[in-house]
């Protein structure tokens, strides 16, 4: 096979994004834009009691410091509502301004009529079209939310969730696919049900009066290959600002790579507009770490940058010292660490990318790759650790304190190259 034949085939381009409406979820000056060119945006939600004003709003701020550009949290009782204002009061005070969506299931129409301060101080609503009521009140009590949504001016997220879908409209279309000559597989139906719920919905909540570009979609799902058939669907369908995420994805690896797994296709598709990751805490784990997978996942498929990227070696019989693991540990965790600071000062400094490697076989190239990189000796090797800066081989360290002093380098580097973005400001 020849040169041109090759290039011919090797073709990674991505699809073209869906463009969505833009809805604009804000906060005082602070304004979420949500789906047309805006990123992609990541979503997390407490697992406080609301009533707990002063935990609730410490668990917000821990979210928005880890990189949630919007917090859920549940408003299920009237004690929950009178709480809300209190929850966004402490927050101002402490100079975070990330949005609060309120969560609400089956007294959400009451809640919303009977506690405009927590009304007004969300910056956006969860509906669930399920769970607003069944028979006659379920349109009187839907029309109750999208009037207050409307009054206020705020983004409406109508969230279809196959456990606690419409029951009545899945009996009905149940019925329907049972007198077709060929009926469907149930789990198309019950694909059908989801999405004909949520687009319904967001037709009678414009008919009320919505703004359409104040209307996010979601129709979540537990399993992967389910929430894929049923975006993809959907996205056909409509043009609103689509939420993506997995109802339950579970704990540790297992929720983790679902996630990943079904956000990472549908992304890489250009479908979905905000994200969350609604990991199951492991014992000790902190909240926070669904809000790290999420960014993980956009930066690993180059829609956003949020951290700087240390590349590391996975091991072999060539690295039995743990130096090399040690080292680009220390080196992420610092990165991180840092970042709430160095987002503000070094503008950029998200793209960074550092490598650090454990013996001569992919060492000296990975580090080339990279912005500034570390190749260690492994086992039998010189006792010399090569450093590339910009892709050049810049100097060479040895001795016990290698980590140290590229540590150092390290921090060097950001600040001569991402500290003259601010000098030059």
């Amino acid at each position: 096979m020849n040169a041109p034949e090759l290039f011919d085939i090797i073709d990674a381009a991505a699809p073209a994004p869906r463009r969505s409406r833009q809805a604009r979820v804000v906060w005082g000056s602070r304004v979420v834009t949500v789906g047309g060119d805006a990123p992609v945006r990541v979503q997390s939600m407490t697992n406080t009691d609301t009533v707990d004003a002063i935990g609730t709003a410490i668990q917000v701020k821990e979210l928005a410091a880890a990189g949630s550009e919007m917090v859920r949290i549940t408003v299920n009782t009237p004690e929950a509502a009178q709480a809300v204002p209190y929850v966004r009061e402490q927050l101002d005070r402490m100079g975070v301004d990330v949005p609060l969506v309120g969560d609400f299931h089956y007294n959400g129409h009451r809640l919303l009529t009977d506690y405009p301060a927590m009304a007004q101080a969300l910056s956006k609503y969860r509906i669930n079209p399920g769970n607003v009521g069944k028979g006659d009140k379920r349109d009187r009590q839907f029309a109750m939310m999208i009037e207050a949504a409307a009054r206020y001016d705020k983004v409406v997220r109508i969230g279809v969730n196959w456990g606690s879908l419409d029951q009545e409209l899945l009996a009905e279309l149940m019925d329907q696919n049972a007198l077709r000559a060929q009926p469907v597989d149930a789990k198309q139906v019950m694909y059908q049900a989801l999405i004909q719920s949520a687009l319904s919905s967001a037709e009678v909540a414009r008919e009320l009066g919505l703004n359409p570009d104040n209307i996010v979609i979601s129709c979540k799902v537990s399993g992967v290959q389910d929430l894929i058939s049923v975006y993809r669907a959907l996205a056909r369908r409509c043009d609103y600002a689509l939420h993506l995420g997995l109802t339950e994805a579970g704990m540790g690896t297992k929720g983790t790579v679902a996630s990943a797994t079904a956000l990472a296709i549908l992304l890489q598709e250009g479908i979905g507009d905000t994200i969350r990751v609604s990991l199951t805490p492991q014992p000790g784990e902190a909240r926070t770490q669904e809000v790290v997978v999420a960014m993980e996942i956009l930066q690993s498929l180059g829609l956003r940058a949020f951290n700087p990227s240390v590349t590391a070696c996975p091991g072999c019989g060539r690295t039995t010292s743990t130096t090399f693991q040690e080292l680009a540990k220390q080196i992420d965790d610092f990165l991180r660490a840092q970042m709430p600071v160095w987002k503000l000062r070094y503008p950029g400094v998200e793209n960074l990318k550092v490598a650090v490697m454990g013996c001569i076989v992919n060492g000296p190239g990975e580090s080339k790759h990279a912005d500034i990189g570390i190749s260690l000796p492994g086992t039998g090797e010189a006792p010399a650790a090569p450093v590339f800066i910009d892709g050049e081989k810049a100097l060479t360290l040895r001795g016990e304190n290698i980590a140290n002093e590229f540590h150092k380098l390290v921090e060097s580097y950001i600040e001569r190259r991402f500290g003259s973005v601010t000098a030059a400001h």
